[in-house]
């Protein structure tokens, strides 16, 4: 065992994750694993699901465990198109299987459009089920990013905190 993962057995690991896809019509919306109804969806290699992906990088993060395109590449057909809630639940096994649960689960949406509270319980829901884990241990809030967002992309941050099992 290195100095790294010493520490990482020692400390409640956390991860942070990040991730930000363009608007275009033509694509469905997707965030937090809920079908949105909206005009434009987000370009992406999978579904584009910005929320599902900062949670995903942010559970990696914590786990050292490197980021969402190593277990899941760009270049891999198998990808395309596919929901992202169900990557995150290929990624519930990676946890579990290095000695980890899901303790905490915080993520910003930020977009000038749609609005994020209509949906936020869903999102909740569908988090929580993929992660095998309860509702309230999942935290989304809607910023409108007034001035830094135009419209024309949805970016989502992610913290989350593990506890060994």
């Amino acid at each position: 065992m290195t100095i790294g993962e010493e520490r990482l057995k020692l400390a409640m690991p956390v991860g942070i994750g990040f991730d930000s896809h363009p608007l275009k019509e033509g694509r469905k919306l997707f965030l937090g694993g809920v079908e949105i109804p909206y005009p434009k969806g987000l370009v992406g290699h999978s579904d584009g699901d910005v929320v599902i992906h900062s949670i995903i990088d942010a559970l990696l993060g914590a786990m050292n465990k490197k980021d969402i395109g190593f277990w899941f590449p760009d270049t891999d057909p198998r990808y395309k198109d596919i929901p992202s809630i169900l990557l995150l639940s290929e990624v519930r096994r990676i946890v579990a299987r290095e000695g980890f649960e899901v303790k905490n689960i915080d993520t910003v949406v930020v977009c000038a459009a749609p609005k994020i509270s209509p949906y936020r319980e869903a999102m909740q829901e569908k988090i929580a089920q993929a992660l095998g884990i309860e509702k309230d241990l999942v935290s989304i809030k809607g910023k409108r990013g007034e001035g830094f967002i135009q419209g024309e992309v949805i970016v989502s941050y992610s913290v989350v905190s593990l506890e060994e099992t």
